[in-house]
């Protein structure tokens, strides 16, 4: 019996940091996405309970697959078993993650 890959994916959207667990990330066919597919969210507790997680999981439920855009992307890491899905703040102070640079220029406008 195969063992079932897990990934650790961590991508910026809207000034934060995601970081996401799940059993399939590819190549998309649409140009420039990743494809995550099969996202695992922890068993719930009656104890505690991780708005964090709550948030991510009421934002992704119904969705069977998502795709990120590929210059959003941090990092994505095959790890042993799943960890906790969360969100955090990103800013400029707090570490080394930043966006992509995009061009200043966009087509079709000409400077005035």
């Amino acid at each position: 019996m195969t063992k079932k890959r897990i990934y650790k994916i961590k991508f910026i959207s809207q000034g934060k940091l995601y970081e996401l667990f799940a059993r399939e990330v590819s190549q998309s066919s649409m140009y420039g996405f990743i494809e995550i597919g099969e996202i695992i969210f922890g068993e719930k507790s009656a104890m505690v309970v991780d708005p964090t997680e709550e948030h991510l999981k009421s934002e992704f439920s119904g969705v069977s697959r998502t795709y990120i855009p590929m210059h959003t992307i941090v990092r994505i890491d095959e790890v042993e078993k799943e960890g906790v899905n969360k969100i955090t703040e990103v800013s400029s102070s707090e570490g080394n993650v930043a966006m992509f640079p995009s061009p200043m220029h966009t087509p079709g406008k000409t400077k005035k």
